[in-house]
């Protein structure tokens, strides 16, 4: 009846043809780019990797091998774990909460400045040097980040030169420029629901809340955290997602010892000609990106269409 009632709706607001068209488009998006090259690598995954020829066969048949191979390895025995791959999925997912943190720790309070404190024109600028950076494509803002922290780069001939360190520090090989490229790539997607939930906020509420004698810490912790939930549930949901499923930064910062779990999908799919363990491979950190964002939302207490407002 909802679903009849907002449909009843749309097209008395939209007229027949917008609304055919619009739902028509975004169905085709939905069922096409999305729904289906999700089952079509489902079903994939519980495949043997067949030649051209035996596929369809009666060698064609499902397994669950490849799972198998991500938790056991090639001798498939539950005395023998497949560390490497294990060890770099635990990584990959550790390391994505960890930027997911630390873009939520530094866009929290440039979101809040932009929608409670700047006005006018510097509002605007502010959004603009915000926009601007990323009109640059990822792949070349990642070799300008593999350029500023390289053994020869800027900050490590400022740090030589005001004496802190004698040698190049190794910001590569540590990961530093892995998790600093990958925090700055995402920034936007952190700030933006942050601003549009806490632009939303009555300010008395905050002022209320100064009268009353509650530090800036408690008005933050009581008062905006609480209201900006949506807003942080959906900043950390895209951030996360995005960070454990990112291929070009990790390749381009990351260290000799960095694999990414994305780069082994990739080298399934290409170097190693394994689509079915590729496939089962990207399902795993499909199901996990998923239950991540369920964890969000019960420890947030949001729900999805919150999220996705």
């Amino acid at each position: 009846m909802a679903l009849y009632n907002y449909l009843k709706n749309f097209f008395t607001r939209n007229g027949v043809f917008l609304s055919v068209f619009l739902l028509g488009v975004v169905g085709f998006w939905i069922f096409f780019l999305i729904i289906l090259p999700q089952i079509f690598m489902f079903d994939f995954s519980f495949r043997f990797n067949l030649p051209p020829a035996e596929q369809g066969g009666p060698n064609d048949v499902y397994t669950i091998s490849h799972y198998k191979f991500l938790l056991f390895g090639s001798a498939l025995s539950e005395d023998s774990y497949n560390v490497i791959d294990l060890t770099v999925f635990l990584r990959t997912i550790v390391t994505a909460v960890f930027v997911t943190l630390f873009d939520f720790i530094i866009c929290y309070p440039i979101a809040y400045y932009l929608a409670q404190v700047a006005k006018g024109g510097w509002a605007r600028l502010m959004v603009l040097s915000l926009i601007v950076p990323f009109w640059v494509n990822e792949i070349l803002r990642a070799f300008a980040f593999r350029i500023i922290f390289g053994s020869n780069g800027v900050i490590n001939d400022a740090l030589m030169a005001m004496g802190i360190v004698d040698d190049p520090y190794p910001f590569i090989r540590e990961n530093i420029a892995l998790y600093a490229g990958l925090g700055y790539a995402f920034v936007l997607l952190m700030i933006f629901p942050l601003y549009n939930a806490v632009e939303s906020l009555d300010k008395n509420q905050i002022e209320a809340a100064r009268d009353l004698g509650s530090p800036w810490w408690r008005i933050h912790w009581r008062v905006v955290m609480p209201f900006a939930k949506p807003g942080i549930s959906s900043g950390c949901t895209m951030v996360f997602m995005l960070s454990a499923g990112a291929l070009a930064a990790p390749q381009i910062l990351g260290g000799p010892s960095s694999l990414w779990f994305t780069q082994i999908i990739y080298q399934w799919f290409n170097t190693g000609g394994n689509w079915p363990r590729g496939s089962a491979y990207a399902i795993v950190l499909l199901i996990t990106s998923i239950v991540f964002v369920l964890l969000v939302m019960k420890i947030f207490k949001v729900k999805l269409g919150e999220i996705a407002r």
